[in-house]
């Protein structure tokens, strides 16, 4: 049954309500993951930006968005809780069974740069329907990497697989192990891994996502995340190295950095590190004088 009018109203506001919390980066990039409008200029809170951007939602959109973020439906019972955010770059290894070490071995280096990634032969619980869950991660990962070890096309899933995330249009990317890209793979961004240790490999695949225009936002988010939980002097020392790489700068962002090194010890006392972060924040004051 459609959505009356006071329906939508109340839908409108609890997604209001429930997305005023978050930046403005995150807001922006949900907003537009459902097809809804954005701007870069707005003169009131977070709370009201959302609830003009969703006005104009059609009902499925509205219905799509608020089953994101766990929100009752009219006339249906309570829905699970949302599920917790997740913030770091999620990637699925397309991969041979035969290969799964390689892969294995690319997962942990991919984890050192703070990006997630899908091995079915390692994470699959043996009592899983593992069809399923490979279903899941394919309809909900950012990006794919492609291992295209020799035979990689004989495989009955790895095409599949890849033919799946490429019609959702997420960056896909070929690593060549002894096989060249082939039919639409081809047009993928290919890295040359033949000789190469796998974590030389995740440093390349992490470079690329910070500059691609559909995972770098997710990836600049990450990376602040990680300044701001700096655990030691050097992961202080070695965290802002990163801010200091971004060629744009978030709402949000400014203060950010600032109030980290004010709560954060290990950033403000590790050396440099103060000076390094003020010399940013005068970078990219909002409004300088």
């Amino acid at each position: 049954m459609p959505l009356t009018s006071s329906e939508r109203v109340t839908l409108i506001k609890e997604i209001a309500d429930r997305m005023k919390g978050e930046n403005w980066a995150v807001v922006d990039l949900t907003l537009s993951e459902f097809g809804l409008p954005t701007q870069d200029q707005w003169n009131g809170n977070t709370g009201s930006y959302v609830m003009k951007m969703v006005q104009g939602a059609s009902e499925s959109i509205l219905v799509e968005l608020a089953r994101h973020l766990g929100l009752e439906l009219p006339g249906q019972r309570n829905l699970p809780p949302p599920p917790a955010p997740r913030h770091l770059l999620r990637v699925f290894i397309s991969h041979l069974a035969t290969e799964k070490l390689y892969a294995s071995a690319l997962q942990k280096a991919l984890l050192a740069y703070s990006i997630e990634s899908f091995v079915a032969h390692s994470d699959i619980e043996p009592t899983a329907e593992w069809q399923n869950v490979i279903e899941t991660e394919l309809k909900t990962c950012d990006a794919l990497i492609a291992l295209l070890h020799p035979d990689f096309h004989k495989s009955s899933w790895t095409d599949q697989e890849i033919g799946f995330v490429m019609a959702r249009d997420a960056p896909t990317f070929a690593i060549r192990l002894g096989q060249a890209p082939y039919g639409f793979i081809g047009r993928f961004q290919a890295f040359q891994g033949a000789g190469k240790k796998p974590e030389l490999v995740a440093s390349e695949l992490f470079d690329t996502y910070c500059k691609h225009p559909k995972t770098k936002l997710q990836m600049r988010e990450t990376l602040l995340r990680r300044f701001e939980n700096s655990a030691s002097f050097a992961a202080a020392t070695k965290n802002i190295k990163f801010l200091e790489e971004f060629d744009s700068w978030e709402d949000g962002y400014y203060s950010r950095i600032l109030t980290a090194l004010k709560e954060n010890d290990q950033i403000s006392g590790a050396w440099g590190v103060k000076e390094r972060v003020e010399a940013l924040a005068k970078k990219w004051e909002p409004f300088p004088f």
